[in-house]
């Protein structure tokens, strides 16, 4: 009979596989259903999305005319960071502006879509643990921004986060990062300069665009300099670039 330690770290390498093909094979049916425009209940979830659309967009704007040219340019954003640093609350508060008291931690993977004016932005978060972390490099592929999020008061794992974002780098040279000092709304959370030399992003080679936001994600922060709000403006801009 194996030790039970084994088979503790046998478990935990199964489900951390089992997560990761969850999540490229729901990427998999997205983009295949994308691509065929078919698939049960497609045009009712376009109905809603649209309507969602209708109901954020800003007096004045006209979203009736996404219905007379469906056809977005998608654009993937991958959401990386260790557990705990805040990836799911960022991913909500980039979506939505209602208030939750609390956001369950993601175990495996989470999606999240927005459309805003021309762009279908599909937000794409996957697990932060040890076991997941493995995986990170098999969707680097298919993103067009990396946002990698930072617990801005989790000094201990402050190492373990540059050694991940950096091996990330090293597999895609070319690109965009954006980089978000989270939980400033702490008291003794680290600054977005202070976090620039923990993680060593001043070596940066100057061809990659890169932006590091100071943000908290929280309800109380959407009206305060560090709003999750502005990594959403600042993501449009960049996937709207020709």
């Amino acid at each position: 009979m194996a030790p039970p330690g084994a088979l503790r770290e046998l478990t935990l390498a199964l489900g951390a596989a089992v997560a990761a093909l969850g999540s490229l094979l729901f990427i998999a049916v997205k983009m295949y259903f994308r691509g065929t425009g078919t698939g049960t209940g497609w045009s009712d979830w376009w109905e809603r999305e649209l309507q969602e659309l209708r109901d954020r967009a800003p007096p004045g704007d006209a979203p009736h005319t996404l219905l007379a040219s469906p056809q977005l340019d998608w654009r993937q954003v991958l959401v990386l960071g260790l557990d705990g640093a805040g990836k799911s609350s960022v991913l909500h508060y980039i979506c939505s502006q209602t208030a939750r008291d609390r956001i369950a931690p993601t175990h495996g993977f989470n999606s999240a879509q927005l459309f805003v004016g021309g762009l279908e932005m599909d937000l794409l978060e996957v697990g932060g643990s040890q076991n997941l972390r493995a995986y990170w490099p098999h969707y680097l592929s298919q993103a067009h921004v990396l946002v990698f999020v930072v617990d801005s008061v989790d000094r201990s794992r402050l190492l373990t986060a540059r050694q991940e974002l950096h091996a990330l780098l090293a597999a895609e040279p070319q690109l965009p990062l954006v980089v978000l000092a989270n939980k400033q709304d702490k008291s003794n959370a680290l600054s977005a300069a202070e976090l620039r030399e923990e993680l060593a992003l001043h070596t940066l080679s100057g061809q990659r665009e890169f932006f590091l936001l100071p943000t908290s994600a929280t309800w109380a922060s959407l009206s305060t300099a560090t709003s999750v709000l502005h990594v959403k403006s600042l993501l449009v801009t960049l996937l709207s670039q020709p």
